[in-house]
């Protein structure tokens, strides 16, 4: 197995603690840190599909995120000899009434290891918080909505339209979640639509 393979698998199985020193490791063997990134993703990826299909539950998907999360730390300074130039802000927050946060953690952590300043908001952001912040950057170039809940899609819907009602622009606007679809994202105006995080950092680089 090469050191890369070992890196993915580790992030799939949630090795919080083994997991530095193998992406050391495949630095040191001579991998560059955007390959072992992507494999990352890619492990971040399948983790999804799993927790999709009910093979794994919340807490494996959390700890194969904080794994991820110490990889990334490991690979950091490499991206940033490699990116020196950001790609830009990506604000990002859950809708107001929802208050998961996993899906977008992973999110966040998966837009910023592409390149992005990101701006976190957390979870039960209301409508005038993501257009004040908006409003407070006007260099913003994303704006992720995130909402895991059928209850909270209006709140989703109603924050695309007072985004779009704001005047604001020079942004894009792209939402995600369990129970989000292309069809859904259309509908309330949204310019992209992300399947899973690592389908979202593919997507917002598409954006910029």
């Amino acid at each position: 197995m090469s050191k890369i393979q070992e890196v993915k698998a580790a992030v799939e199985t949630g090795k919080t603690k083994l997991i530095a020193g193998l992406v050391q490791e495949a630095l040191d063997a001579g991998h560059q840190a955007n390959d072992i990134l992507a494999a990352m993703i890619d492990a971040m990826s399948t983790v999804g599909d799993k927790f999709s299909s009910g093979e794994i539950f919340v807490p494996e998907m959390l700890i194969a995120g904080k794994a991820m999360q110490k990889g990334v730390d490991v690979l950091k300074p490499h991206l940033a000899g490699e990116a020196a130039v950001s790609l830009g802000k990506c604000i990002i927050g859950t809708v107001a009434g929802d208050l998961h946060d996993i899906g977008k953690n992973l999110v966040a952590l998966m837009i910023e290891s592409v390149g992005f300043d990101v701006i976190d908001l957390g979870v039960d952001v209301s409508v005038a918080k993501f257009v004040d912040t908006i409003r407070a950057n006007p260099d913003v170039k994303v704006v992720a909505l995130s909402a895991l809940l059928t209850t909270t899609m209006p709140a989703m819907k109603d924050t695309v339209a007072a985004i779009r009602d704001s005047g604001l622009s020079g942004f894009k606007i792209i939402v995600g979640g369990a129970p989000i679809t292309q069809e859904f994202a259309d509908a309330i105006g949204a310019d992209a639509y992300a399947r899973d995080a690592g389908g979202a950092a593919a997507k917002v680089k598409t954006l910029v």
